[in-house]
């Protein structure tokens, strides 16, 4: 370009940059955004949150905080998107703490938290088992009049789920299909394995029977837990019925489909059939 006279601009650099962190090439990016702001060009919102999405793709977590700061200095304000990016980046980084202090921050800078960036916080502070501050949380979104969505809900069916309480967690999915909020495959899917863990597979099929009355295809995941369902129970020939059904509706097995078999197999002692599956792999 400067061969031919012509100086490259913002879009130019913003879009070599975009490129760069689709390819996972970070380094690359950051130098190209190094060079844009030493050519003496002001980086926009995008190049930042671009440069923003990349890091905390990468899991640079101390990276992405510092370079939200660097928005900042050079006169750049951080917007919605900006901030959830590197507070999700914090929340999956297991830094409740410095996420919610930049939760904090937004506010006191005048932003308004979306459900994505309070979906973020949930289910940091539920796998951490935060139940008090789960609770306040819910009650500031309520005052905010931020409505749950599905995400929110899965979160919290999820959570329940995890602690045992399966009436808790089943009144939570009463409760948004009464909000009109219709359950996706995900919150099937999380039935059924709580189902199928509390050993109740006979109750994860009635959920897989409800799923298909909605319209909503059981995927590899569904299928693997009712096989694993199974295998936990010792059914081992009913959780064989489950593999050609899978590939009858049209539903590829992946690995976890053969591992789960292979270890109820071993399990259950059958080493022949754990090894006829295992050359079948390798036969894939």
């Amino acid at each position: 370009m400067l061969k031919l006279g012509v100086e490259p601009d913002v879009v130019t650099f913003s879009t070599l940059i975009n490129g760069h962190c689709k390819q996972n090439k970070l380094a690359q990016a950051v130098s190209l955004f190094d060079e844009m702001v030493e050519e003496g060009y002001q980086p926009n919102l995008i190049v930042y949150s671009t440069i923003l999405d990349g890091l905390c793709k990468t899991g640079n977590t101390d990276r992405a905080v510092r370079f939200l700061r660097t928005m900042e200095e050079r006169g750049s304000v951080p917007n919605i998107v900006a901030y959830g990016t590197v507070i999700d980046c914090l929340c999956k980084n297991g830094l409740l703490k410095e996420a919610l202090n930049l939760f904090s921050e937004l506010k006191v800078k005048g932003n308004r938290p979306n459900i994505v960036i309070y979906n973020c916080l949930l289910h940091a502070m539920c796998n951490l088992d935060q139940q008090k501050e789960v609770i306040g949380l819910l009650n500031e979104m309520r005052e905010n009049d931020i409505s749950l969505d599905i995400v929110t809900y899965n979160i919290l069916i999820d959570a329940f789920y995890k602690k045992g309480m399966i009436s808790e967690a089943m009144d939570i999915f009463d409760t948004m299909r009464r909000q009109s909020i219709e359950p996706g495959v995900v919150t099937y899917n999380i039935l059924v394995d709580m189902y199928c863990k509390e050993g109740m597979v006979s109750k994860a099929e009635d959920i897989v029977d409800m799923m298909k009355k909605q319209g909503i295809e059981p995927n590899v995941v569904t299928y693997n837990a009712l096989i694993d369902g199974h295998c936990l129970q010792n059914e081992m020939d009913k959780a064989r019925v489950v593999f050609p059904l899978m590939i009858q509706n049209g539903c590829a097995l992946n690995i976890n489909s053969y591992n789960i078999m292979i270890n109820g197999y071993c399990k259950a002692k059958w080493l022949d059939k754990a090894m006829e599956l295992f050359h079948e792999i390798s036969r894939t």
